[in-house]
């Protein structure tokens, strides 16, 4: 009888229970759908187990089976901004997530401008401006916080992970945060004035997704297809001799643990922080972003808005920052993507410049006039053209603004100008109505105009709606 018995625990030990219906991080109680949409609900159960997703408001039912691997997913529709709803997903056993709220919802990325949080947490985070006054302000409970953690993975994840902690930002829980003085201090801050920005005009629900990392290439980001097509053969290959760690920030890494596990997420769209980690690399930095670029949106399956900010001018020694500036500029020429300048509000002794409100507030210009319909100006002006004259070069310019103006209410500031030698002398830039008329007694018959175009510069040339205007040249 022991014997039996023995034989039968040991059955019962060695046979597989089954396997709980559960959901990824990101789909979590507290979470923001995007409002008015089809979503996808997905997750892991038995092979071939039925599940049944069940909405509290009107039409949102699904039935679903999991394939051999117990994958399963369902689309459901969400209804118009508000909550907070009920959404209950059964198989085996059931789910019920709370407090889900239909809105806005927006994926932060790039690297340690994007990832600094409000308040100091290490030598490298020293904090943003008026910190104090910020967090104890921060009591939007529709605006909700997701912070993917820090993780770097050799093969592409289905699932965000807790990850590691580095430059003193604490280890993500991996939860969603209703924004309030306790969940806010250590989040990223230019993703979270970006989401004020936008819950304050729209008066709706905002859930923004912080996935960024400092110290990053624009390599790390992009998915491997994407590399291949530009010729990183050798650094992938290198890649791919590294054994797996959660801290390798190098080419294709990031991506696959900190974007490809969200590609089933409904996002209205992205933003982007990053760059001075390619300054090095300028040359190659225009198709390596509009290829990362062009990567994600395939993963996510449509071609949602991408708005990034440009760089701001910082002393980088002997690698001129605006070229990689240039890059950037250039990849507004890529469909549904906005550039908000930071020519202003840089700080040539510290690559993070504290003044993250107005990169937020910038950024979400751009997707408040791009995608919300609002009548307001985005964009600082955009050189467009040259027109070469006797002695002089006039400069047109799109993004006008009201008008060309000079932020501090000096002669317009960092103009060179060269003839057919490309030797660059300071020059005189005055407005000329909607246009600039540049010119210099050192240069007679001018062939070309630069603006901005260094690392330790502070130009004040912008629009009369105050936005700057980028450095370019038009001898690129």
């Amino acid at each position: 009888m022991n014997k039996i018995l023995f034989v039968v625990a040991g059955c019962l030990i060695v046979s597989p229970a089954p396997a709980a219906v559960r959901l990824p991080r990101i789909l979590a109680s507290r979470m923001v759908l995007q409002r008015d949409s089809q979503v996808t609900i997905w997750g892991w159960a038995n092979a071939k187990e039925t599940v049944h997703v069940t909405g509290d408001w009107a039409g949102a039912e699904a039935t679903v089976e999991a394939d051999q691997r117990g994958h399963w997913r369902a689309a459901i529709k969400t209804a118009g901004a508000g909550g907070p709803h009920r959404l209950t997903i059964s198989g085996t056993n059931r789910i019920e997530l709370t407090d889900v709220l239909f809105g806005e919802v927006w994926l932060a990325s790039g690297q340690s401008n994007m990832e600094m949080p409000l308040i100091k947490v290490s030598g490298a985070y020293t904090g943003i401006a008026d910190a104090a006054r910020e967090v104890a302000a921060a009591r939007h409970p529709q605006i909700r916080l997701f912070q993917v953690g820090n993780f770097s993975s050799k093969t592409p994840l289905d699932d965000v992970q807790t990850g590691i902690s580095m430059y003193g930002v604490p280890v993500s829980d991996c939860l969603w945060h209703p924004c309030s003085p306790a969940t806010i201090p250590t989040f990223a801050s230019t993703a979270y004035f970006f989401a004020r920005a936008l819950q304050s005009t729209l008066q709706i629900p905002v859930g923004i997704i912080d996935a960024s990392w400092g110290g990053t290439s624009a390599e790390a980001w992009t998915p491997q297809v994407g590399l291949r097509r530009l010729g990183y053969s050798v650094d992938l290959q290198a890649a791919a001799t590294r054994p797996q760690q959660p801290d390798q920030k190098i080419p294709t890494r990031l991506y696959n643990g900190m974007i490809h596990p969200l590609r089933n997420v409904k996002i209205k769209g992205a933003i982007w922080y990053q760059g001075e980690g390619n300054v090095g690399r300028a040359d190659r930095y225009r198709r390596l972003f509009a290829t990362m670029i062009d990567g994600w949106r395939k993963a996510f399956g449509y071609e949602f808005p991408f708005y990034f900010a440009q760089i701001a001018p910082f002393d980088y020694g002997t690698q001129n920052s605006a070229f990689l500036r240039e890059a950037q500029l250039q990849v507004l020429s890529q469909p549904k993507t906005g550039m908000a300048v930071t020519m202003d509000i840089g700080n040539l002794r510290d690559i993070h410049p504290k003044n993250k409100q107005e990169v937020g507030r910038r950024l979400a210009l751009w997707a408040l006039a791009n995608d919300y319909g609002k009548d307001l100006v985005y964009s600082g002006p955009i050189y467009r053209e040259q027109v070469l004259e006797p002695g002089a070069v006039r400069l047109k310019f799109a993004h006008l603004g009201g008008g060309l103006a000079s932020r501090d209410g000096l002669p317009l500031s960092h103009f060179e100008i060269a003839g057919r030698d490309r030797v660059f002398h300071p020059a005189t830039a005055k407005i000329d109505g909607d246009e600039l008329i540049v010119c210099s007694e050192k240069v007679p018959r001018p062939q070309a105009v630069r603006y901005g175009f260094g690392n330790r510069v502070t130009p004040n040339l912008m629009n009369r709606a105050g936005l700057p205007a980028s450095s370019f040249r038009t001898d690129g």
